[in-house]
């Protein structure tokens, strides 16, 4: 049966245009209709994010490989997941004013009170810091046959994992804000941030060794942390003049 599009009048067959892609079926614009397209166009409930979230809590670096080399129906967009997360975790983070460094005041060294604005920010450095950890990845891993771009979302599939897990542990950092554990909590958070970036590197990468796929993720790590830093020391200097 041909069908004539509703989007752009060209005569197709089956379930969607083959000249614009729009689908067969336009459903009347009432209340389900809203609540289908938030589901589906937003954040894609039906199968894309809590697709994405199962994928990367049980074969992360499997589920991030196979999207790169072209399995990406059934997950959600990096960048859409990690900007979602983010903006997410953000505002809760400042809505329930979280301290993590109770007690600090101006008399504390600058260092403890950088790691304050650190982690009263890590939803937003989490997504500015996806293009340093890729030079790292890049650097230890480029014999791997990935390009720039592919470490690239795979870090975004990295920082996503990382955003879900200090989400669903928030509920601690309420309970204890206002007392000096909270500190530790986020302590023990970078820990387990530490130990995804690991295991999913070691999946990724399952052509190697697998003590050498956890060494190079280490290396891979410690030159994020010094271009950081260094970027860091020079927006600082560049403040401070």
């Amino acid at each position: 049966m041909e069908i004539i599009c509703k989007n752009c009048h060209q005569v197709f067959k089956g379930d969607y245009c083959n000249n614009c892609g729009q689908s067969a079926e336009t459903h009347k614009i009432n209340i389900h209709f809203l609540w289908h397209d938030i589901q589906h166009g937003l954040f894609h409930f039906d199968k894309g994010v809590l697709y994405s979230f199962k994928e990367l809590f049980t074969r992360p670096g499997n589920s991030i490989r196979e999207f790169i080399e072209g399995k990406r129906a059934k997950h959600f967009k990096p960048l859409s997941l990690v900007v979602v997360l983010a903006t997410l975790y953000g505002f809760m983070f400042h809505y329930f004013d979280i301290n993590l460094y109770p007690g600090n005041n101006e008399t504390v060294i600058d260092y403890d009170r950088f790691n304050e604005w650190m982690a009263t920010h890590f939803s937003w450095i989490t997504i500015a810091t996806i293009p340093i950890y890729t030079i790292g990845t890049y650097i230890c891993f480029r014999k791997q046959g990935y390009n720039f771009v592919e470490y690239f979302v795979l870090n975004t599939f990295k920082a996503s994992q990382r955003l879900f897990v200090h989400i669903v542990t928030f509920p601690l950092l309420c309970y204890f804000n206002g007392n000096p554990k909270i500190s530790i909590i986020a302590e023990v958070l970078y820990v387990i941030d530490l130990l995804l970036i690991f295991w999913t590197n070691i999946e990724f990468f399952n052509k190697m060794k697998k003590i050498k796929a956890f060494f190079l993720s280490v290396l891979s790590h410690l030159i994020f942390l010094t271009i950081f830093y260094l970027i860091v020391i020079l927006v600082v200097q560049m403040v401070l003049k």
